[in-house]
């Protein structure tokens, strides 16, 4: 597994654009990794997280991007045998909590309220595609370059330049539902990872 990371992009240390993410945040979770990165990669939001693990504790806690045991570990140890050193972040970086203390959906005005910090750090990094991974990182994406998206599977693999943001951007599966997703785009997960790979090299 990568190492975890050390540092986080602080872009606006006390935001509270969001009431409701400000009440149930324990930090907010900004980007990690390199500022000149090659690849950026967008997840939905943070998770909650065990604030006792040694690691991966979740980004709620860590206050780092895609840093939970189980989505963060697979996402980072996938690009890591792709052989990059992405840039993480958020579509939303305060942990959305549900009724039941788990993750829930971020609302659209969340994704819209946050907006700001990840079109500031696309400009920040400069890399050479945006990789949101699921439907609601790639929705916020697509929503800002008023593209439509009719069916999130359709679009996973497939490049979209974003004119507005100027960055070509290469939708994926969200690594916790990868193992149920990827059979049905007709891969297995080597050939998942090889396509994957195939495509970033198209666009660097």
């Amino acid at each position: 597994m990568p190492p975890f990371p050390d540092s986080r992009n602080v872009l606006s240390p006390n935001c509270s654009r969001c009431p409701e993410l400000v009440s149930c945040r324990n930090r907010i979770s900004w980007g990690t990794g390199p500022l000149n990165a090659d690849v950026m990669v967008v997840g939905e939001a943070p998770g909650y997280g065990d604030p006792d693990a040694e690691q991966w504790q979740g980004g709620n806690w860590t206050g780092m991007a895609y840093t939970t045991r189980y989505s963060g570990g697979k996402i980072r140890s996938l690009f890591a045998e792709l052989g990059y050193e992405p840039y993480f972040t958020n579509a939303v970086k305060c942990f959305p909590e549900g009724e039941d203390g788990s993750n829930r959906e971020p609302r659209k005005s969340e994704l819209d309220n946050c907006f700001a910090h990840l079109r500031a750090e696309i400009e920040q990094v400069n890399p050479d595609v945006v990789v949101p991974t699921g439907k609601h990182a790639t929705k916020a994406l697509f929503d800002f370059e008023s593209i439509r998206l009719d069916g999130f599977l359709d679009c996973v693999l497939s490049p979209v330049e974003c004119e507005r943001l100027g960055v070509m951007s290469l939708p994926l599966l969200h690594p916790s539902y990868d193992n149920i997703w990827i059979g049905r785009l007709g891969y297995d997960r080597a050939e998942y990872v090889t396509a994957i790979g195939d495509e970033l090299a198209k666009l660097r």
